[in-house]
């Protein structure tokens, strides 16, 4: 589906002051967010979400994670490219990184118990097995920080959705390093 990046001047009229607020926060407004502009609804959702999940009081590297494990089990492009380049902000070595872009888990503990989770969460519908919840409580992962996860496969989704329904979204400069496929 064609589905154009539109810019604060070309969107419509009640996606402008989204998309603002977007680049006020971000400093720029990025292609996934541009690219959903033509529906303000699907717009005000995405914001909605991305603030949610920015949530300062979790731990980003397990955040990053979850999205990278989502990209990877929903192959969205555009979101393994994002929280990878994102990890790497953060610290988390290329090995791991690799690892988790290829489906695999990464050595930390807690990270590789997030992966793990994430990935169960998305593949099996939400029908976790037990095992893996177990697994991510022993790492030290709460169940506030499980739900947490599941909102973050909650907006990685919707961004592997619109990803894959634009038949990949161009990423932006800061990503393409990142490529993933």
């Amino acid at each position: 589906m064609d589905l154009p990046i539109l810019t604060v001047d070309t969107a419509p009229a009640a996606a402008q002051p989204i998309l603002e607020g977007i680049a006020a926060d971000l400093g720029f407004v990025p292609n996934l967010a541009a690219t959903i502009a033509a529906s303000p609804t699907l717009l005000r959702a995405f914001d909605g979400l991305r603030r949610a999940v920015g949530d300062e009081s979790f731990d980003p590297r397990l955040r990053e994670t979850a999205g990278v494990a989502v990209g990877v089990a929903v192959d969205n492009a555009y979101g393994v490219a994002f929280h990878s380049t994102v990890l790497g902000r953060l610290g988390v070595g290329e090995d791991d990184i690799e690892a988790m872009r290829q489906g695999s888990e990464p050595a930390g503990t807690d990270l590789a118990a997030a992966y793990a989770f994430t990935r169960a969460l998305v593949l099996d519908r939400g029908a976790v097995d037990p095992t893996v919840v177990q697994r991510a409580l022993a790492a030290g992962l709460t169940p506030p920080d499980l739900l947490q996860l599941l909102a973050e496969c909650v907006f990685a989704s919707l961004v592997g959705l619109v990803d894959n329904l634009a038949g990949r979204v161009e990423l932006d400069e800061f990503l393409r390093p990142r490529a993933w496929k």
